[in-house]
């Protein structure tokens, strides 16, 4: 099979479009694990669009479809935060003129991430040249093309909420971090009960967390919940209510507890991360992502600050063990 069949095929499999509210649409990409995220239109006014996609030939489908709703580019674009995936489309918007708004740090760090030259790189890399645990990274990254990005940060920043009309529609951009990351913002859509959530929600997907805390992310969970949303757009899988929110937060308040047992009983992440069961969490794609989750519990417990950077060669090795730890139990 050629190597570059799954990357052609990124083509064929486009976003779509999803009506949510009068003049509000998500724009959702089926979850197939890494970078597979999801976007969003408000289409009153001249447009504010939520999150670009990790490179720029997704980005350019998303922006036609948007195109007919808002009669070209949407005038704004919010970042949810800075992880690639919701921002390396950004200078296409950029490059229409448009207002890029985005949490104080959420700019700061946009571009501390592995880069897009480093990404390519590792997605064209012959599997024998790679480390065992980079083998499957690279293999996912083979799903997009990031030549020609460029990391372009937000020019609006906020410190705690921004409030903007859309058209008549109020929308609020609400900073809930540092949880998922140091910039998480949500983007509320009041009147009609609607949030975009980032990566804030990672619906029946395993979620992955860098900076922040455990706490302040099942508080910013449980503050979504507050808002009583009929419809919550997740910065990864399905469309979202309640129910999937509340389900995050158990989640990450089981594995943070089933981690604290076991490193206090002296085990490595690892070892904790096999011994912790998935439970009702069985059905979440992705399971072996817990690693990140005991990664980031453990660094509380050994009293790292809340943005003290992961060992991500570590982690993702631990990933890969604890997905062959469970294909071996099946």
């Amino acid at each position: 099979m050629p190597k570059d069949w799954r990357r052609r095929r990124r083509y064929v499999e486009r976003v779509e479009l999803t009506a949510i509210g009068p003049d509000v649409y998500a724009c959702l990409q089926p979850d197939h694990g890494l970078g597979w995220s999801n976007s969003g239109l408000v289409a009153g006014g001249d447009g504010l669009v939520v999150d670009t996609f990790w490179d720029l030939p997704r980005t350019r489908s998303a922006i036609e479809l948007y195109a007919p709703h808002v009669d070209g580019v949407a005038r704004r674009l919010v970042n949810t935060h800075h992880n690639g995936d919701h921002c390396y489309g950004n200078q296409l918007y950029a490059a229409a003129g448009s207002e890029i708004i985005g949490h104080r740090l959420c700019a700061e760090y946009m571009g501390n991430d592995a880069g897009p030259a480093f990404l390519q790189e590792l997605a064209e890399a012959e599997a024998d040249t790679l480390p065992p645990h980079l083998r499957g990274f690279s293999n996912a990254l083979r799903d997009y093309d990031f030549t020609g990005v460029e990391v372009t940060p937000p020019t609006t920043t906020f410190e705690s909420e921004l409030v903007l009309d859309e058209g008549g529609t109020e929308v609020r951009v609400v900073y809930l971090g540092p949880a998922h990351t140091a910039g998480d913002a949500i983007v509320h859509l009041p009147e009609h009960g609607i949030v975009f959530a980032g990566d804030l929600l990672f619906h029946q997907c395993t979620p992955i967390g860098w900076e922040g805390t455990s706490a302040q992310w099942c508080t910013a969970l449980e503050t979504i919940a507050s808002l009583e949303p009929e419809t919550v757009v997740p910065g990864h899988g399905p469309l979202a209510t309640v129910e999937g929110v509340l389900a995050m937060r158990d989640y990450l308040a089981y594995v943070f507890a089933e981690a604290r047992a076991h490193h206090d009983a002296g085990l490595t992440p690892l070892e904790a991360s096999k011994k912790i069961e998935l439970g009702p969490y069985a059905g979440w794609t992705e399971p072996e992502r817990m690693a990140f989750n005991v990664h980031r519990a453990y660094r509380e417990f050994d009293g790292g600050a809340w943005d003290t950077q992961l060992d991500t060669m570590a982690v993702f090795a631990d990933v890969g063990a604890l997905a062959a730890h469970y294909s071996a139990d099946r």
